[in-house]
Protein backbone atom coordinates (compact mmCIF):
# COMPACT_ATOMS: atom_id res chain seq x y z
CA UNK A 1 0.00 0.00 0.00
CA UNK A 2 1.31 3.43 -1.05
CA UNK A 3 0.20 6.68 0.59
CA UNK A 4 0.34 9.76 -1.63
CA UNK A 5 0.09 13.17 0.06
CA UNK A 6 -0.62 16.40 -1.86
CA UNK A 7 -2.88 19.39 -1.22
CA UNK A 8 -3.77 19.73 -4.89
CA UNK A 9 -6.53 17.37 -6.02
CA UNK A 10 -5.35 17.28 -9.63
CA UNK A 11 -1.91 16.05 -8.51
CA UNK A 12 -3.50 13.30 -6.40
CA UNK A 13 -5.70 12.15 -9.27
CA UNK A 14 -2.80 12.12 -11.73
CA UNK A 15 -0.37 10.28 -9.44
CA UNK A 16 -3.01 7.82 -8.25
CA UNK A 17 -3.99 6.99 -11.82
CA UNK A 18 -0.35 6.45 -12.76
CA UNK A 19 0.35 4.13 -9.80
CA UNK A 20 -2.87 2.12 -10.07
CA UNK A 21 -2.23 1.67 -13.77
CA UNK A 22 1.02 -0.04 -12.70
CA UNK A 23 -0.85 -2.33 -10.30
CA UNK A 24 -0.08 -0.55 -7.02
CA UNK A 25 -2.65 -0.20 -4.25
CA UNK A 26 -2.97 3.46 -3.28
CA UNK A 27 -4.45 5.67 -0.56
CA UNK A 28 -4.35 9.45 -0.61
CA UNK A 29 -4.27 12.35 1.83
CA UNK A 30 -4.81 16.01 0.97
CA UNK A 31 -2.92 17.48 3.94
CA UNK A 32 -0.09 16.68 6.33
CA UNK A 33 -2.52 16.32 9.23
CA UNK A 34 -4.67 13.81 7.31
CA UNK A 35 -1.54 11.87 6.33
CA UNK A 36 -0.48 11.55 9.99
CA UNK A 37 -3.93 10.27 10.98
CA UNK A 38 -3.70 7.58 8.27
CA UNK A 39 -0.16 6.62 9.29
CA UNK A 40 -1.41 5.99 12.83
CA UNK A 41 -3.88 3.41 11.51
CA UNK A 42 -2.02 1.81 8.60
CA UNK A 43 1.52 0.70 7.83
CA UNK A 44 2.47 1.77 4.31
CA UNK A 45 5.23 0.36 2.16
CA UNK A 46 5.95 3.81 0.66
CA UNK A 47 4.86 7.41 1.26
CA UNK A 48 5.07 9.86 -1.65
CA UNK A 49 4.97 13.30 -0.09
CA UNK A 50 4.56 16.77 -1.58
CA UNK A 51 6.80 19.37 0.05
CA UNK A 52 4.79 22.59 -0.33
CA UNK A 53 1.48 22.25 1.57
CA UNK A 54 -0.55 24.62 3.77
CA UNK A 55 -0.42 23.88 7.49
CA UNK A 56 2.25 21.21 7.99
CA UNK A 57 4.68 21.10 5.11
CA UNK A 58 6.23 17.89 3.83
CA UNK A 59 9.39 18.24 5.92
CA UNK A 60 7.40 18.50 9.18
CA UNK A 61 5.24 15.55 8.20
CA UNK A 62 8.31 13.41 7.42
CA UNK A 63 10.01 14.29 10.72
CA UNK A 64 6.83 13.45 12.66
CA UNK A 65 6.42 10.12 10.85
CA UNK A 66 10.01 9.14 11.64
CA UNK A 67 9.31 9.73 15.34
CA UNK A 68 6.50 7.18 15.19
CA UNK A 69 8.07 3.78 15.84
CA UNK A 70 5.67 1.78 13.65
CA UNK A 71 6.35 3.97 10.62
CA UNK A 72 10.03 4.82 11.07
CA UNK A 73 11.08 2.19 8.51
CA UNK A 74 8.58 3.35 5.87
CA UNK A 75 10.49 4.98 2.96
CA UNK A 76 9.48 8.56 2.15
CA UNK A 77 9.82 9.93 -1.36
CA UNK A 78 9.54 13.72 -1.75
CA UNK A 79 7.97 15.23 -4.89
CA UNK A 80 8.26 18.98 -5.41
CA UNK A 81 7.85 21.43 -8.27
CA UNK A 82 8.62 24.51 -6.15
CA UNK A 83 11.38 23.67 -3.67
CA UNK A 84 13.99 22.40 -6.09
CA UNK A 85 17.05 24.22 -4.77
CA UNK A 86 19.90 22.30 -3.21
CA UNK A 87 19.13 23.54 0.32
CA UNK A 88 15.57 22.15 0.14
CA UNK A 89 16.73 18.85 -1.29
CA UNK A 90 19.34 18.59 1.51
CA UNK A 91 16.67 19.38 4.10
CA UNK A 92 14.48 16.68 2.61
CA UNK A 93 17.16 14.04 3.13
CA UNK A 94 17.79 15.31 6.66
CA UNK A 95 14.06 14.98 7.35
CA UNK A 96 14.34 11.28 6.55
CA UNK A 97 13.54 10.98 2.85
CA UNK A 98 15.03 8.15 0.81
CA UNK A 99 14.83 10.27 -2.33
CA UNK A 100 13.83 13.74 -3.56
CA UNK A 101 12.34 14.08 -7.04
CA UNK A 102 11.55 17.37 -8.71
CA UNK A 103 8.55 17.94 -10.96
CA UNK A 104 7.97 17.42 -13.78
CA UNK A 105 9.30 13.89 -13.29
CA UNK A 106 10.12 11.15 -15.74
CA UNK A 107 7.39 8.46 -15.29
CA UNK A 108 9.81 5.62 -16.02
CA UNK A 109 12.31 6.88 -13.42
CA UNK A 110 9.56 7.37 -10.83
CA UNK A 111 8.19 3.87 -11.48
CA UNK A 112 11.66 2.37 -11.10
CA UNK A 113 12.23 4.19 -7.81
CA UNK A 114 8.80 3.22 -6.45
CA UNK A 115 9.40 -0.45 -7.24
CA UNK A 116 12.89 -0.32 -5.69
CA UNK A 117 11.78 1.35 -2.46
CA UNK A 118 8.80 -0.97 -2.02
CA UNK A 119 10.99 -4.01 -2.61
CA UNK A 120 13.49 -2.72 -0.04
CA UNK A 121 10.68 -2.11 2.47
CA UNK A 122 9.30 -5.61 1.95
CA UNK A 123 12.73 -7.16 2.35
CA UNK A 124 13.36 -5.14 5.51
CA UNK A 125 9.96 -6.15 6.85
CA UNK A 126 10.67 -9.83 6.18
CA UNK A 127 14.06 -9.51 7.86
CA UNK A 128 12.47 -7.93 10.94
CA UNK A 129 9.95 -10.77 11.13
CA UNK A 130 12.74 -13.33 10.86
CA UNK A 131 14.69 -11.50 13.57
CA UNK A 132 11.65 -11.45 15.85
CA UNK A 133 11.06 -15.13 15.21
CA UNK A 134 14.69 -15.95 15.98
CA UNK A 135 14.58 -13.80 19.11
CA UNK A 136 11.49 -15.64 20.34
CA UNK A 137 13.12 -19.00 19.62
CA UNK A 138 16.33 -17.97 21.40
CA UNK A 139 14.38 -16.72 24.41
CA UNK A 140 12.34 -19.95 24.50
CA UNK A 141 15.50 -22.05 24.31
CA UNK A 142 17.15 -19.99 27.05
CA UNK A 143 14.09 -20.40 29.24
CA UNK A 144 14.17 -24.18 28.74
CA UNK A 145 17.90 -24.30 29.41
CA UNK A 146 17.50 -22.18 32.54
CA UNK A 147 14.78 -24.52 33.80
CA UNK A 148 16.99 -27.52 33.05
CA UNK A 149 19.99 -25.94 34.77
CA UNK A 150 17.84 -24.95 37.73
CA UNK A 151 16.47 -28.50 38.01
CA UNK A 152 19.96 -30.03 37.85
CA UNK A 153 21.25 -27.57 40.44
CA UNK A 154 18.37 -28.19 42.85
CA UNK A 155 18.44 -31.95 42.31
CA UNK A 156 22.20 -32.06 42.85
CA UNK A 157 21.97 -30.10 46.09
CA UNK A 158 19.08 -32.24 47.32
CA UNK A 159 20.98 -35.45 46.55
CA UNK A 160 24.11 -34.32 48.36
CA UNK A 161 22.38 -34.19 51.75
CA UNK A 162 21.25 -37.86 51.91
CA UNK A 163 24.57 -38.99 50.39
CA UNK A 164 26.44 -37.30 53.23
CA UNK A 165 24.21 -39.09 55.72
CA UNK A 166 24.73 -42.47 54.01
CA UNK A 167 28.52 -41.97 54.09
CA UNK A 168 28.30 -41.22 57.81
CA UNK A 169 26.29 -44.36 58.55
CA UNK A 170 28.69 -46.50 56.50
CA UNK A 171 31.65 -45.16 58.48
CA UNK A 172 29.78 -45.76 61.74
CA UNK A 173 28.87 -49.31 60.71
CA UNK A 174 32.48 -50.02 59.77
CA UNK A 175 33.67 -48.90 63.22
CA UNK A 176 30.98 -50.96 64.97
CA UNK A 177 32.19 -54.18 63.38
CA UNK A 178 34.57 -55.39 66.05
CA UNK A 179 33.92 -59.10 66.34
CA UNK A 180 35.95 -61.50 64.27
CA UNK A 181 32.88 -63.29 62.98
CA UNK A 182 31.63 -60.01 61.51
CA UNK A 183 34.77 -59.48 59.41
CA UNK A 184 33.05 -61.02 56.41
CA UNK A 185 30.74 -57.99 56.31
CA UNK A 186 33.58 -55.55 55.66
CA UNK A 187 33.98 -56.27 51.92
CA UNK A 188 30.28 -55.54 51.40
CA UNK A 189 30.55 -52.30 53.34
CA UNK A 190 33.52 -51.28 51.20
CA UNK A 191 31.56 -52.00 48.02
CA UNK A 192 28.64 -49.94 49.27
CA UNK A 193 31.03 -47.14 50.16
CA UNK A 194 32.58 -47.24 46.67
CA UNK A 195 29.18 -47.01 45.01
CA UNK A 196 28.15 -44.11 47.25
CA UNK A 197 31.39 -42.33 46.35
CA UNK A 198 30.67 -42.86 42.64
CA UNK A 199 27.20 -41.45 43.09
CA UNK A 200 28.65 -38.50 44.95
CA UNK A 201 31.09 -37.85 42.10
CA UNK A 202 28.22 -38.03 39.60
CA UNK A 203 26.18 -35.49 41.58
CA UNK A 204 29.20 -33.17 41.74
CA UNK A 205 29.72 -33.51 37.98
CA UNK A 206 26.08 -32.68 37.24
CA UNK A 207 26.32 -29.66 39.51
CA UNK A 208 29.50 -28.54 37.73
CA UNK A 209 27.81 -28.80 34.32
CA UNK A 210 24.85 -26.80 35.59
CA UNK A 211 27.16 -24.06 36.87
CA UNK A 212 29.23 -24.02 33.68
CA UNK A 213 26.28 -23.75 31.32
CA UNK A 214 24.59 -21.06 33.40
CA UNK A 215 27.84 -19.10 33.74
CA UNK A 216 27.77 -19.42 37.53
CA UNK A 217 30.91 -21.49 37.99
CA UNK A 218 33.46 -19.39 39.86
CA UNK A 219 37.20 -19.89 39.62
CA UNK A 220 39.46 -19.13 42.56
CA UNK A 221 42.53 -17.77 40.80
CA UNK A 222 45.71 -17.64 42.87
CA UNK A 223 49.36 -18.66 42.64
CA UNK A 224 50.14 -22.24 43.67
CA UNK A 225 52.93 -24.79 43.32
CA UNK A 226 52.13 -26.87 40.26
CA UNK A 227 54.34 -29.76 41.36
CA UNK A 228 52.73 -29.85 44.81
CA UNK A 229 49.28 -29.95 43.18
CA UNK A 230 50.30 -32.88 40.95
CA UNK A 231 51.85 -34.79 43.86
CA UNK A 232 48.75 -34.24 45.95
CA UNK A 233 46.48 -35.54 43.17
CA UNK A 234 48.65 -38.63 42.71
CA UNK A 235 48.74 -39.29 46.47
CA UNK A 236 44.94 -39.06 46.67
CA UNK A 237 44.49 -41.61 43.87
CA UNK A 238 47.23 -43.84 45.28
CA UNK A 239 45.38 -44.05 48.61
CA UNK A 240 42.12 -45.04 46.90
CA UNK A 241 43.85 -47.54 44.56
CA UNK A 242 46.85 -48.83 46.55
CA UNK A 243 47.30 -51.78 44.20
CA UNK A 244 48.16 -49.45 41.30
CA UNK A 245 51.56 -47.96 40.55
CA UNK A 246 51.66 -44.35 39.38
CA UNK A 247 55.03 -43.28 37.98
CA UNK A 248 55.96 -39.61 37.95
CA UNK A 249 58.19 -38.23 35.17
CA UNK A 250 59.43 -34.71 34.57
CA UNK A 251 58.87 -31.66 36.71
CA UNK A 252 56.85 -28.44 36.70
CA UNK A 253 58.84 -26.45 39.22
CA UNK A 254 56.90 -23.22 39.03
CA UNK A 255 54.21 -21.17 40.72
CA UNK A 256 51.14 -21.25 38.48
CA UNK A 257 48.36 -18.66 38.49
CA UNK A 258 45.04 -20.50 38.28
CA UNK A 259 42.39 -22.45 40.18
CA UNK A 260 44.36 -25.16 41.98
CA UNK A 261 41.32 -27.22 42.97
CA UNK A 262 39.87 -27.27 39.43
CA UNK A 263 43.14 -28.21 37.73
CA UNK A 264 43.68 -30.94 40.33
CA UNK A 265 40.15 -32.12 39.46
CA UNK A 266 41.30 -32.58 35.84
CA UNK A 267 44.39 -34.58 36.87
CA UNK A 268 42.33 -36.81 39.17
CA UNK A 269 39.77 -37.39 36.42
CA UNK A 270 42.53 -38.41 33.97
CA UNK A 271 44.01 -40.79 36.55
CA UNK A 272 40.71 -42.43 37.53
CA UNK A 273 39.82 -42.85 33.85
CA UNK A 274 43.22 -44.44 33.23
CA UNK A 275 42.62 -46.90 36.05
CA UNK A 276 39.03 -47.55 35.01
CA UNK A 277 39.90 -48.40 31.41
CA UNK A 278 42.98 -50.49 32.29
CA UNK A 279 41.47 -53.51 34.03
CA UNK A 280 44.45 -55.75 33.18
CA UNK A 281 47.28 -53.32 33.90
CA UNK A 282 48.11 -51.58 37.18
CA UNK A 283 50.63 -49.02 35.93
CA UNK A 284 50.08 -45.39 34.97
CA UNK A 285 52.52 -42.61 34.12
CA UNK A 286 52.20 -38.90 34.83
CA UNK A 287 54.65 -36.82 32.80
CA UNK A 288 55.22 -33.07 32.87
CA UNK A 289 56.92 -30.93 30.21
CA UNK A 290 57.73 -27.29 30.86
CA UNK A 291 58.27 -25.06 27.84
CA UNK A 292 58.97 -21.35 27.54
CA UNK A 293 55.32 -20.30 27.59
CA UNK A 294 53.32 -23.52 28.03
CA UNK A 295 53.36 -26.50 30.32
CA UNK A 296 51.95 -29.90 29.43
CA UNK A 297 50.72 -32.71 31.65
CA UNK A 298 50.29 -36.20 30.19
CA UNK A 299 48.63 -39.19 31.86
CA UNK A 300 49.39 -42.49 30.15
CA UNK A 301 47.66 -45.80 30.74
CA UNK A 302 48.17 -49.22 29.18
CA UNK A 303 44.52 -50.13 28.87
CA UNK A 304 41.98 -50.90 26.17
CA UNK A 305 42.68 -47.79 24.07
CA UNK A 306 40.31 -45.85 21.79
CA UNK A 307 39.89 -45.95 18.03
CA UNK A 308 41.00 -42.91 16.00
CA UNK A 309 37.50 -42.05 14.74
CA UNK A 310 36.14 -41.80 18.30
CA UNK A 311 38.95 -39.73 19.82
CA UNK A 312 37.60 -36.39 18.59
CA UNK A 313 34.27 -37.01 20.36
CA UNK A 314 35.68 -37.96 23.75
CA UNK A 315 35.43 -34.44 25.20
CA UNK A 316 31.82 -33.93 24.08
CA UNK A 317 29.12 -33.79 26.71
CA UNK A 318 27.45 -37.15 27.50
CA UNK A 319 29.57 -38.99 24.91
CA UNK A 320 30.07 -42.67 25.71
CA UNK A 321 31.72 -45.41 23.67
CA UNK A 322 28.88 -47.82 23.00
CA UNK A 323 30.96 -50.99 22.83
CA UNK A 324 32.38 -50.35 26.32
CA UNK A 325 29.29 -48.88 28.02
CA UNK A 326 28.18 -52.27 29.33
CA UNK A 327 31.59 -52.85 30.95
CA UNK A 328 32.40 -49.38 32.31
CA UNK A 329 29.85 -47.19 34.06
CA UNK A 330 29.56 -43.44 33.60
CA UNK A 331 27.55 -40.72 31.90
CA UNK A 332 30.34 -39.29 29.75
CA UNK A 333 30.57 -35.89 31.45
CA UNK A 334 33.92 -36.05 33.25
CA UNK A 335 36.06 -35.26 30.21
CA UNK A 336 33.65 -32.55 29.09
CA UNK A 337 34.12 -30.84 32.48
CA UNK A 338 37.90 -31.27 32.20
CA UNK A 339 37.89 -29.55 28.83
CA UNK A 340 35.77 -26.67 30.14
CA UNK A 341 38.14 -26.14 33.08
CA UNK A 342 41.27 -26.20 30.92
CA UNK A 343 39.74 -23.97 28.23
CA UNK A 344 38.79 -21.39 30.86
CA UNK A 345 42.46 -21.32 31.82
CA UNK A 346 43.35 -20.66 28.17
CA UNK A 347 44.55 -24.21 27.57
CA UNK A 348 43.60 -27.24 25.52
CA UNK A 349 42.86 -30.92 26.17
CA UNK A 350 44.07 -33.70 23.89
CA UNK A 351 44.16 -37.48 23.58
CA UNK A 352 46.35 -39.97 21.73
CA UNK A 353 45.39 -43.62 21.76
CA UNK A 354 45.86 -46.97 20.08
CA UNK A 355 43.30 -49.75 20.58
CA UNK A 356 44.76 -52.51 22.73
CA UNK A 357 47.85 -50.47 23.69
CA UNK A 358 46.48 -47.72 25.90
CA UNK A 359 45.82 -43.97 25.88
CA UNK A 360 47.59 -40.73 26.75
CA UNK A 361 45.34 -37.90 27.93
CA UNK A 362 47.01 -34.52 28.15
CA UNK A 363 46.38 -30.84 28.67
CA UNK A 364 48.48 -27.77 27.95
CA UNK A 365 48.30 -24.51 29.88
CA UNK A 366 49.83 -21.14 29.06
CA UNK A 367 51.78 -19.57 31.89
CA UNK A 368 53.84 -16.56 32.83
CA UNK A 369 56.69 -16.86 35.28
CA UNK A 370 55.82 -15.49 38.70
CA UNK A 371 58.80 -14.20 40.64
Amino acid sequence: MILIVDDKQENLISLRSFLEHNNFEVEEASSGEEALRKVLKTIYSLIILDVQMPGMDGFEVAETILDYSKAKDTPILFLSAVNIDKEFITRGYRAGAVDYITKPFDPDILLLKVKTFIRLFEQTDKLKKVQKSLKREIEARKELENKKDEFISIASHELKTPLTSVRGYIQLLDRLIQRKEDEELKPYIQKVSQQVNKLGDLVSDLLDISKMESGKMKFNIKAFSFDDMLNNAIDNIQQVYPEHQILRKGSANLMYLGDEMRIEQVVINYLTNGIKYSPDNKTLEVETDLGDEHLEVRVRDYGIGISQELQEQLFEKFFRIEETSHRFQGLGIGLFICQEIIQRHGGKCNVQSTPGEGSTFSFTLPYKKIN
